[in-house]
C-alpha cells in the first residue's frame, strides 16, 4: 500500500485553534463560496521540519472545510531556485499525504498580470521608478527612530516613469541600476511601508519563463497578488510575515480586488537543536558537511523520509503542536514521540546485533538432538542437517498479524557485546561471571561457561551451553531473569548501521554566527552489525523494529542483499511523556 494517500481520514475530533475558529465563523457568515487556501514555497531549497506544520495546516484546513489547496510556487528570484527543488517539493506534499487542487501553479505563469499591475500602480501615482543604488536606498530608509529619506525620482511624473520602468523591461538598465517602488508613506512606523521595492532589474533565465523577462518582481509584491488572483480566502503564513501584512493589504487594495484575501499568522514550528534556515541547510550541502539534503541527519522532508520517519508520524506531531500565535521551542522528543507511536503496531519485529561479541555454544550438537521432541508442545522448527542449523518459526509482531519469518539457530551466535560485563555496573541484569544464565530471545536458557580475553583484556568470544528442554519451554526448579537477542554467526549477514544523535549540540544552532561551531561531532556512527536474514531481504526502503535496539529502516538509496544499510530511526523509548 502506498505510504500517502489523496484523501487522508482525519481524526473526528474538532481542532479548535484560531484559525480554524475565524474560518469556521466566516462559514456560518456564508462570507465565501469556497474555503480556498494555498501552501507557497519558494523553490530554493527543499522543504524542512518548519514545513510540515504549514503543509498540514493550509491542507487540512482544505480538508476539514470541504475547501481546495493550491500549490503555488513562489518563484520569482531565478538565481534561487532549481526543477530539483521543484520537483521535490512535489514529491514530499504528497508523500506527506496531501493533493494539491489540479496542477500546481507558479507565480512565473502570472509575470505579464504581475507586470500589468505594476503600470497600473505607476498610472495611478501609486510606484515609481528610482534611480538610486541599493545602498542609497538603505541609507536613505530610515531607522526606527528616524524617517526616511525620499528618492530624488519619488515626485517624477507618470509618464517619465512609464517610460523607465518599459525601459527596465526591455533590458536597458543593468543589474542593481533601476527599481520600481511602490509610493508609501516614507515616514510610516513600519519600514515595510517605507516605499518598498517592487521590481528589480535581473538578467536571469528563469526555469519557467526563459529569456522572456529581465525584470521580476519582488515576493512581497507577488506573493499577494497570486493569493488574491487565485481566490485564496485565507492566506496563512507564519508570524515573521506579521509586519509585511499592511502592505499585503495596502496592494491587493489598490490594485482593486473586490473581495481580496485576508492574511492571517501563525508561529512557526522551532525544535531545539534543529536549524530550519535553507540558507544555512544549503550552507551544510555545499561543504559537504552532510552528504546531500535528504542526509537522514537533516531536518529536511526528504531527509526524515529517508531516516524512515513517517508521515504519519509528522502529522500527528503537528496536531500535537497546535496552532497558536505564542512563540516557542517545542522538545525534540515529542516528535520522537510521534514518530515511535506511529511505528510500533506498523513494523515488523526482527534482530541485529550491531557490536558482535562472539558465543561458542559447546554442547550444540547434543542439545540440539531434543528439539524434535518439543513440537508437540508447540515449539515450530526444522533442522537442516546440510547447514547444521535449526530454523525457528517465528512471528514478525507480536501483537499484530505481519506473516512469520523463519530465524537460524546455530553453534556459533552473536550477541551485543553490552551483553556481557566482567565487572558489571550495579543494577545490571545481563551475563556477567556472577550472573551467567539468561534466555535467548525465542529460543533456549543460555549458560556462560567461559570468557576469553584478548592482549588487552577485553572479552572477544564466550564459551556457553544451552538447557535443551528451554526451547519454548521455562526451566523447572529455577527463574531464569532477563531476554537478550543475538545472531547466527554463520547465517547472519553483516550490515551497516547507521546511529544518530543531533546533527546540532547547541539547542538553538540559528543563534550560533557560523554553523561549523554548532555541529555535533557524533551525530552518525557507523556500525558494522550483523542482521537475521530476514531483515536483508525485505526491500529497501523497509522499517523494523531491532529487538531491544530500536526502529531501523532499510536505507532507500544505499540498502541492497549484497551490502545492507539501515539507518537508525528513533530509539525504543525515551523518559518524555507528552501532556
Amino acid at each position: 500500500m502506498s505510504e500517502h494517500s489523496n484523501n487522508i481520514e482525519q481524526k473526528v475530533e474538532q481542532k479548535n485553534d484560531f484559525i480554524r475558529n475565524i474560518i469556521r465563523d466566516d462559514v456560518k457568515a456564508q462570507k465565501y463560496k469556497q474555503i480556498v487556501t494555498r501552501f507557497p514555497p519558494e523553490p530554493n531549497g527543499y522543504l524542512h521540519l518548519g514545513h510540515v506544520k504549514s503543509i498540514c495546516l493550509n491542507f487540512g484546513i482544505a480538508q476539514e472545510f470541504d475547501g481546495i489547496c493550491n500549490l503555488r510556487y513562489d518563484d520569482t528570484n531565478p538565481t534561487a531556485e532549481k526543477q530539483d527543488y521543484i520537483d521535490n517539493i512535489k514529491k514530499d506534499v504528497r508523500w506527506l499525504g496531501f493533493e494539491w487542487a489540479g496542477e500546481a501553479l507558479y507565480a512565473s505563469s502570472y509575470f505579464d498580470q504581475l507586470y500589468a499591475w505594476a503600470v497600473q500602480l505607476i498610472e495611478q501615482g501609486d510606484a515609481y521608478v528610482d534611480l538610486q543604488t541599493l545602498e542609497q536606498i538603505r541609507d536613505n530608509r530610515g531607522s526606527f527612530t528616524e524617517v526616511g529619506k525620499p528618492s530624488p525620482q519619488r515626485d517624477a511624473s507618470v509618464a517619465d516613469n512609464l517610460k523607465l520602468f518599459d525601459d527596465m523591461k526591455n533590458g536597458k538598465f543593468a543589474d542593481g541600476k533601476a527599481v520600481l517602488r511602490a509610493k508609501i508613506d516614507m515616514g510610516d512606523a513600519n519600514m515595510n511601508m517605507r516605499d518598498p521595492i517592487i521590481y528589480r532589474v535581473m538578467h536571469q533565465a528563469h526555469h519557467q519563463t526563459g529569456d522572456k523577462w529581465c525584470i521580476y518582481p519582488m515576493y512581497d509584491f507577488a506573493h499577494p497578488l497570486s493569493d488574491a488572483h487565485e481566490g485564496i480566502t485565507h492566506s496563512i503564513c507564519t508570524l515573521e510575515f506579521e509586519d509585511h501584512r499592511p502592505f499585503y493589504d495596502w496592494i491587493v487594495n489598490k490594485i482593486g480586488f473586490e473581495q481580496p484575501p485576508h492574511q492571517y499568522e501563525f508561529s512557526r514550528l522551532n525544535v531545539d537543536h534543529t536549524l530550519t534556515s535553507k540558507r544555512k541547510l544549503k550552507q551544510l550541502v555545499d561543504e559537504n558537511i552532510v552528504s546531500g539534503w535528504d542526509d537522514p541527519r537533516m531536518p529536511t522532508i526528504a531527509g526524515m523520509r529517508r531516516r524512515g520517519y513517517t508521515p504519519e508520524g509528522l502529522r500527528d506531531f503537528c496536531d500535537r503542536v497546535g496552532v497558536t500565535k505564542a512563540d516557542g521551542v517545542i522538545d525534540m522528543r515529542l516528535l520522537e514521540f510521534s514518530i515511535r507511536q506511529s511505528l510500533d503496531d506498523t513494523t515488523a519485529r526482527g534482530m541485529a546485533v550491531l557490536k558482535p561479541l562472539k558465543v561458542t555454544i559447546t554442547n550444540f550438537d547434543e542439545a540440539v538432538k531434543d528439539w524434535e521432541s518439543l513440537k508437540a508442545e508447540g515449539v515450530n522448527a526444522r533442522w537442516d542437517e546440510e547447514l547444521q542449523t535449526l530454523w525457528l518459526t517465528q512471528p514478525n509482531h507480536p501483537n499484530v498479524d505481519m506473516g512469520e519469518r523463519e530465524i537460524p539457530f546455530t553453534k556459533d551466535l552473536y550477541i551485543d557485546q553490552g551483553d556481557y560485563e566482567i565487572e558489571p555496573p550495579a543494577g545490571y541484569k545481563r551475563l556477567s561471571p556472577e550472573k551467567n544464565e539468561i534466555r535467548l530471545r525465542n529460543t533456549y536458557v543460555l549458560a556462560v561457561t567461559e570468557h576469553v580475553l584478548d592482549d588487552a583484556g577485553k572479552v572477544i568470544e564466550l564459551k556457553a551451553t544451552i538447557d535443551p528442554t528451554t526451547l519454548g519451554q521455562n526451566p523447572e526448579g529455577r527463574k531464569v531473569k532477563g531476554v537478550i537477542h543475538w545472531v547466527s554467526a554463520s547465517q547472519g549477514i553483516p550490515a551497516t548501521v547507521r546511529l544518530y544523535e543531533q546533527l546540532f549540540s547547541v539547542e538553538d544552532p540559528s543563534s550560533v554566527s557560523d554553523v561549523h561551531e554548532a555541529l555535533n561531532p557524533n551525530s552518525l556512527t557507523e556500525l558494522a552489525a550483523v542482521v537475521e536474514p530476514s531483515l536483508v531481504n525485505a526491500p529497501a526502503g523497509t522499517r523494523f523494529q531491532f529487538e531491544r535496539e530500536g526502529y531501523f529502516i532499510s536505507d532507500e538509496q544505499q540498502h541492497s542483499t549484497k551490502q545492507p544499510v539501515f539507518n537508525q530511526i528513533v530509539s525504543l523509548r525515551d523518559s518524555y511523556k507528552p501532556a
